[in-house]
C-alpha cells in the first residue's frame, strides 16, 4: 500500500446537461477552475450509445486488452471517481459508473465516452496539500496513481 494525506478544499455542485461527454466536461471544468486533485460522485442518466470499459479480456495476460460495452438504451447511473494530474499536469478523471436499465446493470470506466441523458448531477470536492499524480506504467499501459 502507498498513500498520502490531503485536505479538503472547495466543493462544487455541478449539473452536466444532455449530450455532454462526462470525462471531457469534468476535465475541462477542473482546468477552468484550477482544480488539480479531487474526488467526486455522480447520479443521473447515460444515453444510448455511451461506452464503458468493462474489464480486460484476460485479467492476467500481457499486454492488457480492454473490453468495451456500448449501452443499448438510456440507463440510470451512479458513479464515483477521482481527478489527479498526469505527468504533463493535465487533470485526468478516473471514474467508474454502474449503469442500470430494468433488471440489467453494467459497471465500467467512463473513459471511452459516456454521454449524459438529460442530466447528470455531480458533487466535486477539491483535494489540497497533496502531490499525487498519474504516471505511465509500462507493464500495464495505465497511468497509475502515485500518492
Amino acid at each position: 500500500m502507498i498513500y498520502s494525506e490531503a485536505k479538503r478544499g472547495r466543493t462544487f455542485v455541478i449539473r452536466l446537461e444532455d449530450g455532454e461527454i462526462v470525462h471531457e466536461v469534468l476535465e475541462q471544468f477542473a482546468r477552468d477552475h484550477g482544480i488539480e486533485r479531487g474526488t467526486l460522485f455522480v447520479v443521473g442518466g447515460a444515453d444510448k450509445g455511451s461506452r464503458l470499459v468493462t474489464g480486460p479480456e484476460d485479467g492476467r495476460s500481457s499486454p492488457i486488452t480492454p473490453m468495451s460495452l456500448e449501452l443499448y438504451d438510456v440507463h440510470e447511473v451512479t458513479g464515483s471517481g477521482t481527478i489527479f494530474p498526469d505527468d504533463a499536469g493535465n487533470p485526468i478523471l478516473h471514474m467508474h459508473m454502474a449503469c442500470g436499465r430494468e433488471e440489467n446493470t453494467v459497471t465500467g470506466c467512463v473513459r471511452s465516452g459516456v454521454k449524459v441523458w438529460q442530466v447528470l448531477e455531480v458533487v466535486l470536492t477539491e483535494l489540497l496539500d497533496n502531490t499525487a499524480t498519474r504516471q505511465y506504467d509500462a507493464p500495464t499501459g495505465f497511468k497509475l496513481l502515485i500518492p
